[in-house]
């Protein structure tokens, strides 16, 4: 399955790209997120695996995330475009997701947000799920997206209820 989801947000994309970035942050805007920790490398950086575990209703998820890619590489510069795999277990059975940010300016102050998702599905039960319900998995990314939007726009907290 795949899909891709965009949305504007009225600050400079080096704010953005910061704001993404910085792992401080990330609770602030990903909901559900528990942790997110490097096991091996540099957070932000190619070649980093981290360990990702996020808390939805009584569901607990972990994924192991990695960077494959970085535009441009080097470290110095504002990335344009970030490519993370992640491998996540569900149950018994997995689900493989590749999702690629790409962060443009889209006018004087604001970002163009793009995100490509793909999702594998192993299993004919996680094969299932993909077939029955392709629309929570872009809604779930669009609300991703919404919620940093607003932390980035207005400051607001969706991790700890605050604004």
């Amino acid at each position: 399955m795949k899909y891709t989801v965009s949305i504007e947000i009225a600050r400079p994309r080096a704010e953005v790209v910061r704001l993404i970035a910085d792992p401080a942050q990330t609770p602030k805007w990903l909901r559900g997120l528990v942790l997110h920790e490097p096991v091996d490398g540099v957070h932000g950086q190619v070649g980093t695996t981290s360990r990702v575990v996020f808390q939805t209703g009584g569901r607990r998820m972990e994924a192991t995330e990695t960077i494959t890619r970085l535009e441009p590489a080097d470290p110095r510069a504002v990335p344009s475009s970030v490519v993370v795999h992640y491998e996540r277990e569900i149950a018994a059975k997995g689900m493989w997701q590749a999702q690629r940010d790409r962060l443009s300016e889209a006018g004087p102050g604001t970002t163009l947000w793009e995100s490509e998702s793909e999702f594998r599905f192993d299993g004919p039960l996680m094969r299932l799920v993909g077939l029955l319900m392709p629309g929570s998995f872009r809604k779930q990314s669009r609300q991703h997206m919404l919620d940093f939007k607003a932390f980035a726009e207005h400051g607001t907290d969706v991790g700890h209820g605050r604004a």
